[in-house]
């Protein structure tokens, strides 16, 4: 088996906390490499200077520190098109976490084409599904491009040996890093999710104090809140008539989602590396999404074409979930997806209360709802109830023939 060289320029995803300058200097040190460092704001609601500063403060030259503003494009070109598909992974997950590596991956390699990196490096362990996520996005943008994975190769075998390893190399470690984390965190503009320590043993509740995104139902206010939503061709652009940016719509909703106590959920769920892991999530913003988008699509699709969505929005949603946002398959679907969101234009009216969503209203002008044809009054003409009668015969046949033959039989 040959050796690899070693790789002269890396570009790590780097958050700036404790894991990932550790690996910053684990690459230094065990690659001989150059770092550079890949900051991405998705809005998770972090003061990202201090991870400029960190990186500053463990030797990476300041033409080496990218910090990237990512929030519109990760709304607009990846959370907008997984919601055209009303993608929901095991019927209850949104892929908040999911949707986002994608983005980071490309970004990465963006940025290794521009500064000439040989190798991207991420802080995903062995056990996880980002690690694939990750990887798999690297090899489709980049086939040749190499990939380390400091979790999978160094020789750690515990929390203390990496502490142990952050002092010898004066990376700053936070008081409450030097015990257990009582579980670990990701977040980003759609969602937030908490895994792992307190949140283990899948039979005890989660404490309060996991929760970040949203106040508990019980303590939503008793009165509802009630607005409303625009929807262009599948994608919402106003809330109460008010004309708002991807970003800033989904900020908007999140805030509403939160103080209504709308978009918590308690998962377990298969991760793709083949275990089961326990999870807490919230995603305030998409939870109203989701059910707004549907409640446009109720006047605005066919019911084939509805139908049919419904029948491949688990195999998008799987794909998403699984780290294959740039297969052929994903964008094969993709199409047919935003062909089918033409007309999905209108608005709808929406009411919160502790922890639920409800859809009160919608209108269109491309609207497929005729009253004329569902009233119970008398005097419309474009329905004759005597056609049931044969629809339901015809439907009936081979169910009749079925019957007959069993009863021969008997």
């Amino acid at each position: 088996m040959s050796v690899q060289p070693a790789p002269k320029k890396v570009v790590l995803a780097y958050s700036g906390g404790l894991d990932t300058s550790i690996i910053l200097k684990w690459l230094e040190q065990t690659h001989g490499c150059e770092v550079v460092t890949f900051t991405a704001d998705l809005g998770q609601g972090e003061e990202l200077g201090p991870a400029r500063d960190k990186a500053l403060l463990l030797g990476v030259k300041p033409e080496n520190i990218f910090i990237e503003d990512l929030r519109e494009t990760f709304v607009r070109d990846y959370v907008f098109p997984m919601f055209r598909a009303n993608a929901v992974y095991e019927g209850q997950y949104l892929l908040g976490t999911s949707i986002a590596r994608p983005l980071i991956a490309k970004t990465q390699i963006d940025i290794a084409r521009k500064v000439g990196a040989d190798a991207v490096s991420h802080g995903s362990t062995g056990k996880g599904n980002d690690q694939v996520r990750y990887e798999v996005a690297y090899y489709a943008l980049e086939p040749d491009i190499r990939v380390i994975a400091p979790w999978r190769e160094w020789d750690f075998k515990s929390r203390e040996a990496l502490l142990a390893f952050a002092e010898a190399h004066q990376i700053p470690i936070a008081k409450d890093k030097r015990g257990e984390a009582p579980f670990s965190v990701d977040a980003n503009l759609l969602h937030s999710s908490s895994e792992g320590k307190v949140l283990e043993d899948p039979d005890v509740e989660a404490p309060e104090f996991v929760h970040m995104r949203t106040i508990s139902p019980e303590d939503a206010p008793d009165k509802p809140t009630v607005f409303t939503m625009d929807f262009e061709r599948g994608d919402p652009t106003a809330i109460d008539g008010e004309a708002l940016s991807p970003a800033d719509l989904l900020t908007r909703l999140n805030q509403l989602g939160h103080d209504n106590g709308v978009g918590r959920l308690d998962l377990v769920e298969n991760r793709y590396v083949g275990m089961k892991s326990r999870g807490v999530y919230e995603t305030p913003g998409g939870t109203i999404l989701l059910a707004a988008h549907r409640g446009i699509e109720s006047i605005t699709l066919d019911r084939g074409a509805m139908h049919l969505k419904d029948e491949l929005m688990p195999k998008y949603a799987e794909l998403v979930y699984n780290g294959f946002w740039f297969s052929p398959e994903r964008e094969m679907l993709q199409a047919a997806i935003d062909h089918s969101q033409a007309k999905v234009t209108g608005r709808v009216r929406i009411k919160l209360y502790k922890g639920n969503v409800s859809i009160i209203g919608r209108s269109s002008p491309y609207s497929l709802y005729d009253q004329d044809l569902v009233t119970f009054e008398e005097g419309q003409t474009a329905y004759d109830h005597h056609d049931a009668g044969g629809f339901i015969k015809f439907n009936a046949l081979r169910l009749r023939v079925l019957a007959k033959r069993d009863a021969r039989g008997g």
